[in-house]
């Protein structure tokens, strides 16, 4: 498993729902597998499981709601230019005078201030950059690998614990450095790939694909947790603004955008709330997802911390399919074990575990 953890170099932004432990496990059932050449990650988030599908050579699907995840996936699976291209942009952007705008305004702070996630030097910077990406009037995909660039390198000296509802009340080690754009670690495209960002029951009612991966948010157990803690529009909220740079209205001490608020519809698999028949939204629509998947193989990550219970996935992959596996991964010994379903979802030890399920319709 060492060498497997870095066989496949990948990036992204400190996310909460992050699969670079979980990636080489991904890798290793997919690898297991005959006849997969379209693959489709189905909630492609920061891309760390597409950017390792593309790098296989995979004909490689990135889906997702997030602007964010489309920019990320189209910097990866579709930007074909050179890297000195992207190279003379970056040089070019990191020589802008900085200067106070709508971003310092809203998100710049010094020593003493209300707590803000970038510190005024690199603010400023930001505001000159991102009007200056606008001038530049870049093709779609060129502008997505500058845009990329500029996401890693806001998150390299932000002052958060890897989300924006919050902000850290004394300055990180990190916010004092000086941001500087970066060239994103991209690679050959030898595949066809498509970035889509639309709701995932349009994606797979609309195409079909050899194998499919699906990591959906999973609505909190937590019945005092509100909805904003579980959403990842409220939580990704800059990289949005970032990306459309339209200045939106704003509210509370975080400064979140206005479509991030808790009354904004958020995703189906992100509801705690039960329906009328007194089950889980969430579950449901889980169950609804992998029904109307059309793939041979779907491989699906789950978490002891979300709403359906063992028996709940257990009746919903069985009655869409065949489980060929079940696996729990345990990350501080490195490995991952066949599960059995009379294993409970969270062992003696009290923690939390992440599972793959690979079944085949």
């Amino acid at each position: 498993m060492a060498n497997l953890q870095h066989a496949i170099k990948t990036e992204g932004i400190k996310y909460a729902g992050s699969k670079l432990k979980i990636l080489p496990y991904i890798i290793q059932v997919l690898a297991e597998l005959k006849d997969v050449t379209t693959v489709l990650d189905g909630f492609s988030g920061s891309t760390r499981v597409s950017q390792a599908f593309g790098r296989l050579g995979y004909n490689t699907t990135a889906n997702d709601i997030a602007v964010w995840s489309e920019v990320f996936a189209t910097c990866y699976l579709k930007s074909t230019k050179s890297d000195q291209f992207y190279q003379d942009i970056l040089d070019y952007l990191n020589n802008q005078k900085g200067y106070d705008g709508w971003f310092t305004e809203n998100y710049g702070g010094e020593e003493g201030e209300l707590k803000r996630p970038f510190q005024v030097k690199n603010t400023r910077k930001l505001d000159a950059i991102r009007d200056e990406i606008d001038v530049l009037n870049l093709a779609w995909e060129d502008k997505c690998v500058i845009l990329t660039s500029l996401i890693y390198a806001l998150d390299s000296v932000d002052s958060t614990l890897g989300h924006y509802v919050a902000y850290l009340s004394d300055w990180s080690s990190r916010s004092y450095k000086d941001m500087v754009l970066k060239l994103p670690n991209r690679f050959k495209i030898e595949s066809n790939n498509r970035v889509i960002r639309g709701d995932i029951f349009d994606t797979i009612a609309q195409n079909e694909f050899d194998f499919v991966y699906l990591d959906p948010p999973y609505g909190s157990n937590n019945e005092k947790m509100p909805p904003s803690r579980v959403r990842y529009n409220s939580y990704y909220h800059i990289w949005t603004t970032v990306i459309q740079n339209d200045k939106p209205q704003i509210f509370g001490k975080a400064n979140r955008r206005e479509d991030s608020r808790d009354t904004v519809e958020g995703s189906v698999f992100e509801e705690f709330r039960k329906n009328d028949q007194r089950h889980f939204i969430a579950t449901e629509a889980l169950g609804k997802l992998i029904k109307e998947t059309q793939s041979h193989y779907i491989l699906l990550s789950y978490s002891s911390g979300g709403r359906a219970t063992k028996e709940e996935l257990n009746s919903i992959i069985s009655g869409s399919g065949k489980l060929l596996k079940a696996i729990e991964i345990d990350y501080k010994q490195n490995v991952m074990a066949n599960m059995r379903w009379t294993n409970d979802w969270i062992n003696s030890d009290g923690k939390h575990h992440e599972y793959l399920f690979l079944m085949e319709k």
